[in-house]
């Protein structure tokens, strides 16, 4: 049997005893504004790969997030070949979504040099594309970039060797910048918001474990986790690795979440796409 879409609810501390209130005269309810506050419902998936042949195939995903969550994560990999003719495609789907959207770029979405027409073909109102920048929704505030590789832990690569090679190391030192800006000024602006990071490539070895060992520098790099628990960040959530894990953490127990689409879908999940309580 499928599986429903789960949650993921972050653990809340134990609170004491309150006395009981006497009741309140009729017609007024005895109910506090702190009582009645409900967690924010992000939804989460990446790695849609939106084809120019998928009219009216997106159209019930999007009303099962916008009835499910109050946002909802795109993360990369919008389109399948970079063509900004697929996200046409993906702009008339999403008219079905009612909830705001924060998306990032993934590799395939650049892939043919036409990204700008695709984040132009996408933009509206309640659409947040973020590369290095931030938006504040419901409380919640999330910054993101696509990231990039170079490895992880003791075996990422280092700033050492050809100018290729160097070049290699720097664009993922770029995207990492771009994520830490991001999240301090979440800070600066925003200081009570709870923080959450939007990416493509992996910041963890842990979420591609299950992928070919051989090609993990390609698939992320722990430069990108060092802003996340250098921010404090709440919780990551990526794509780009199909068959890696769909959890783990950094080294300060950051959650990070692999959110790619057929992960979701080997996992069970009615709907692809991950939903996490705020």
């Amino acid at each position: 049997m499928e599986q429903q879409p789960q949650s993921y609810v972050t653990p809340q501390p134990v609170q004491p005893l309150q006395p009981i209130a006497p009741p309140s005269p009729a017609g007024e309810s005895a109910i506090g504004p702190e009582e009645v506050k409900k967690p924010v419902r992000i939804a989460a998936v990446g790695d849609i790969h939106v084809r120019e042949t998928d009219k009216g195939k997106w159209v019930d995903f999007f009303k099962a997030a916008s009835d499910q969550a109050d946002i909802l994560l795109l993360c990369g990999d919008l389109t399948d070949h970079g063509y900004a003719k697929e996200a046409e495609v993906l702009a008339e789907e999403m008219r079905a979504c009612t909830i705001p959207v924060v998306c990032v770029l993934g590799n395939h979405d650049h892939d043919k040099d036409e990204h700008e027409e695709i984040r132009s073909c996408l933009m509206r109102d309640n659409v947040h594309f973020l590369d290095g920048d931030a938006v504040v929704i419901k409380n919640v505030g999330f910054a993101g970039v696509k990231g990039f590789g170079g490895g992880f832990d003791k075996y990422m690569l280092s700033m050492f060797g050809e100018v290729s090679n160097k070049a290699f190391v720097q664009e993922a030192v770029d995207e990492a910048l771009k994520l830490e800006a991001g999240l301090s000024r979440l800070d600066t602006e925003n200081p009570e918001v709870k923080k959450i990071a939007v990416l493509h490539y992996s910041p963890i070895r842990a979420t591609v474990e299950g992928e070919p060992e051989a090609i993990h520098p390609f698939l992320g790099c722990s430069r990108l986790a060092e802003p996340l628990d250098r921010q404090n960040v709440l919780a990551c959530f990526h794509g780009h690795a199909h068959i890696g894990t769909l959890e783990g953490e950094t080294a300060k127990g950051i959650k990070v979440f692999n959110v790619a689409k057929p992960i979701l879908q080997k996992a069970g999940f009615a709907m692809p796409f991950f939903l996490f309580d705020v």
